[in-house]
């Protein structure tokens, strides 16, 4: 057993730790924070959410103390790139955990995902990785290292606010937002391109519809990991999620309440890559960008 690092992820929803000693997992812990709330709109980090964010951060030094861990690298990603006021949430970051977090571009975003997400995937590809954040969605294809990859600003987060306002959202709605991420996601597979692949989904949106898919009454990280969405049912669990409101989504077991509100654009997003792709399925992995962070510590 070697030593331990922590690997923390900042994102648009959520903030993530990983402990682990490169055999096994110590710790992993996720705390819906949604740190871009209003960042689409405003430009401008959300000071509540930057203090709920310090809390959860504030939780997981104690973690990564009591696990006496020495390196730890902190990335943040989309909504402190685009936040005019970010220096807040930055000296927020250095006093709560003692480092500053690092602000990593879409392309080094890109490449850690693709990382974490085929480090336990047989063959050597090519594989196409879609990464659904908050407030971004990333793209990368590979085989063993990246090719190719691009960022684009459509996430859960930024959708939901920018297209999807009622509850459930109306079908002009619906149709609004599914015109945007069209639009973007063809930009990005242009740029990736769309040959053969194992096509491979990672982070929330995914993972979510991953387990409403299977029937879960709880989530599930070891009956998610690795199962395969059908485009099928990515298609049928759209329209419905679409036509429920809030109350009738937060019914559903596996969705946790941090993704009740977001759960439908997210689906958008990955049913419009399903359709412009053509795959006929995708490959669910828990193991993503924070994995990513964890390895390029240990090595």
């Amino acid at each position: 057993m070697g030593e331990a690092v922590a690997a923390i992820d900042c994102g648009t929803n959520s903030i993530r730790l990983l402990v682990t000693d490169g055999e096994r997992d110590l710790e992993r812990r996720m705390r819906i924070v949604r740190l871009g709330a209003g960042v689409d709109l405003t430009g401008r980090l959300d000071p509540a959410a930057i203090e709920r964010t310090r809390v959860a951060l504030a939780e997981y030094r104690e973690v990564i103390e009591a696990h006496g861990v020495s390196r730890i690298r902190m990335v943040a990603t989309s909504a402190s790139r685009d936040a005019a006021n970010a220096a807040d949430f930055h000296g927020m970051v250095r006093v709560t955990l003692g480092q500053p977090a690092e602000i990593i571009s879409g392309t080094q975003e890109a490449a850690l995902s693709f990382a974490g997400a085929v480090s336990g995937l047989a063959g050597e590809g090519p594989f196409l990785v879609v990464d659904i954040g908050g407030g971004s969605t990333e793209f990368v294809r590979g085989g063993r290292s990246v090719t190719s990859s691009i960022s684009m600003d459509i996430g859960a987060v930024r959708m939901t606010e920018r297209h999807l306002p009622a509850d459930p959202p109306t079908p002009q709605q619906l149709a609004e937002a599914a015109r945007d991420i069209d639009a973007q996601v063809a930009r990005a597979l242009a740029h990736v391109g769309t040959g053969p692949a194992t096509l491979v989904g990672v982070a929330g949106t995914v993972t979510t519809l991953a387990g409403i898919a299977l029937g879960l009454d709880r989530y599930d990280s070891a009956r998610i990991h690795h199962s395969v969405l059908p485009a099928a049912s990515v298609e049928e669990l759209t329209a419905r999620l679409s036509a429920l409101d809030h109350a009738a989504r937060a019914a559903i077991p596996v969705l946790h309440p941090g993704r009740v509100d977001v759960i439908t654009a997210g689906a958008l997003i990955l049913r419009e890559i399903m359709r412009q792709t053509g795959f006929p399925e995708i490959t669910v992995s828990e193991h993503d960008i924070l994995d990513g962070i964890a390895a390029s510590i240990l090595h």
